[in-house]
């Protein structure tokens, strides 16, 4: 079964061909980070106009480098939520209308259980390449962690030779404001870093030391499975305002907007103090720190020995030693999708709408998008 995947949910146009929910035959991400880099973060509106122009081209891209033409695939699968409403709207009425058009099964997908079916799509891929690496079992923790979501869920899978696999998901924790690559972007535009800053911060935070800028860590009451990122943002905020480190962030964003501003991560290290790079190591630390801490409290309280982590944030490469060390240490296995699979994607949505296929589910014409569309209890 050859299912047409179609993501749009936020400023990443996408579309891939996968084949019986895990051999992908083409994979198209047309980014818009060039668009919205000057205003520090996405624009809806722009976002959505961007996605109008590129949806068709990526569409046929995709099916050109999976050499399969339109009306020889199965299914088409669409995402259908959380999202930018707009951004979503467009990917949407796309996909029901080539469904439409040509008789073909149309099933919406939450962009969420994309993420999750990533971390799936990978080790089925890996399995296949080298046959020592070990299965993604069920059940399991898995992390979703990226601009727009910070949340856990437990993840089980009800298997019958008889019947296509069930996945059922509850929802453990999740942010009670920013999402961590939220938080992540608006430390980036502190301190002049340009944007998406997540990747910046990555990179930079390697030359600081962050015992020197500890920022302390994150006490939550109520779920203790919960995150909360605005106030390391702002404890950052407090640490800039008033002192060199912010008139060091106003000559930065003086030379981000003259000819040499999108020089290479030398140039812009060379205009950070150490003192700086400091503060960004400070920064991530605690992040990253409260995301291990919490998953890893998420897989021992339900008595799971798997841990998925998903999403844009689990490129951090201080993410993925942190976890590698913890599950050393606390006799758990770690699986992560490659970095092409983390960020939004639709070869994740093409996989993840193949057992929802398998067990007969269709959507209507009635399917609509939906800017908070929960996953799971």
């Amino acid at each position: 079964m050859r299912v047409l995947g179609i993501e749009s949910s936020c400023d990443e146009t996408a579309a891939a061909v996968v084949e019986d929910g895990w051999r992908i035959l083409s994979s198209i991400v047309a980014s818009q980070i060039p668009v919205h880099q000057k205003f520090g973060g996405v624009v809806p509106e722009l976002a959505s106009r961007e996605h109008l122009k590129k949806i068709a081209p990526v569409v046929e891209e995709a099916l050109r480098q999976a050499k399969v033409r339109l009306e020889k695939v199965e299914a088409i699968a669409v995402t259908a939520g959380p999202g930018l409403i707009g951004s979503l709207l467009v990917g949407l009425v796309y996909g029901k209308a080539l469904a439409l058009s040509l008789g073909k099964p149309l099933v919406g997908i939450n962009h969420l259980e994309g993420h999750i079916h990533s971390v799936l799509l990978q080790n089925k891929n890996d399995r296949q390449s080298d046959g020592n690496v070990p299965v993604a079992g069920f059940p399991n923790v898995t992390l979703v962690v990226s601009g727009g979501h910070t949340c856990l869920y437990r993840v089980e899978c009800a298997e019958d030779p008889s019947a296509p696999p069930r996945f059922s998901y509850k929802l453990l924790g999740q942010t009670r404001d920013d999402a961590a690559g939220e938080a992540f972007d608006k430390v980036g535009k502190l301190l002049a870093l340009g944007y998406p800053g997540g990747p910046v911060i990555d990179r930079l935070a390697r030359y600081g030391v962050a015992q020197r800028a500890e920022l302390g860590r994150i006490r939550m009451r109520g779920n203790p499975l919960d995150f909360s990122f605005s106030g390391l943002k702002t404890a950052v905020l407090y640490r800039v305002r008033g002192t060199a480190l912010q008139a060091e962030a106003e000559d930065r964003r003086t030379w981000r907007d003259g000819p040499d501003g999108n020089a290479n991560l030398d140039g812009l290290r060379a205009r950070c103090s150490q003192g700086a790079l400091d503060l960004l190591a400070g920064f991530q630390a605690a992040v990253v720190t409260d995301l291990v801490e919490r998953t890893l409290a998420a897989a021992r309280g339900g008595h799971v020995s798997s841990i998925f982590v998903a999403g844009g944030v689990a490129c951090n490469s201080a993410l993925r030693e942190r976890f590698s060390q913890a599950a050393q240490a606390n006799n758990v296995q770690v699986f992560f999708p490659s970095p092409r699979l983390s960020t939004d994607n639709a070869a994740m949505i093409a996989a993840a709408a193949y057992s929802h296929l398998l067990a007969g589910e269709r959507a209507g014409p009635e399917l609509t998008a939906r800017a908070s569309a929960p996953l799971g209890a």
